[in-house]
């Protein structure tokens, strides 16, 4: 397996494929790591190599994905596809030092906090032994940052949840969740963009749609954001959803 370093930073590049190569930033959910992947996934789409077609984060990592008949014909330094981009990297990587900060965008989500639409809030208000209001309380008022984009389209694993309220999955996941569920598993949270089935612990809804084909940039949610989760009534929830 073909790999690089950086000492001041340990940057390490794996070859994944013909076509894509991983960056590892580390092997921990960390903020840090997370901004350094962001900040280098920025830079990569503002200034790409020639070849490159995508890259895509992770908690800790970033693949990026490329032509390598471009790549070879290119006039990057190196020998092999693997040499040229990894260089290229390499050099990105040290060009953010410095500028790792990324707050991301701030979006606020309406959610009802509603018995009906949180059908676990109830077990996890008793599993410790808070009082409902409490746990509602606990999940609004935390910024959450979003580590990464998965599971299904739209999805964003959201980091930052206050520990008392860490839950573990379902033990029978449900059929189908409906879209736009927030929900818990362990120490994070999210929000169900479709229905689906899912095991997270799902205590509210939000009208908001989360991934929608026909807009521009269809995931509301990028890695990086931070996310605030607005409390709303069943009445405000109602008149969202006729919006």
């Amino acid at each position: 397996m073909h790999s690089a370093d950086t000492p001041d930073q340990t940057l390490r590049i794996y070859y994944l494929s013909e076509e894509a190569v991983t960056i590892e930033f580390g092997q921990v959910i960390d903020l840090h790591l997370l901004d350094r992947v962001s900040v280098l996934n920025m830079l990569l789409h503002q200034q790409p190599f020639a070849g490159f077609c995508t890259a895509v984060p992770a908690y800790a990592t970033l693949t990026v994905f490329f032509d390598p008949l471009s790549v070879s014909r290119s006039d990057l330094p190196g020998k092999t596809c693997f040499e040229k981009v990894s260089g290229f990297l390499q050099n990105s990587n040290r060009l953010t030092k410095g500028e790792v900060h990324n707050a991301g965008n701030v979006i606020t989500i309406p959610v009802c906090y509603d018995k009906n639409l949180g059908p676990d809030l109830e077990e996890v208000a008793r599993l410790h032994k808070l009082s409902i209001e409490e746990v509602i309380h606990l999940h609004s008022a935390a910024v959450y940052k979003a580590y990464m984009i998965g599971f299904v389209p739209g999805f964003a694993y959201l980091g930052g949840m206050d520990d008392q309220l860490t839950t573990p999955r379902k033990a029978t996941p449900r059929k189908a969740v409906p879209a736009g569920s927030v929900g818990i598993a362990g120490a994070q949270t999210g929000v169900y963009p479709m229905q689906t089935p899912g095991g997270w612990q799902i205590i509210g809804r939000t009208p908001v749609k989360l991934f929608d084909a026909g807009r521009s940039q269809p995931s509301l949610l990028q890695a990086g954001d931070q996310v605030i989760f607005k409390p709303v009534n069943r009445a405000e929830f109602n008149e969202l959803v006729g919006e």
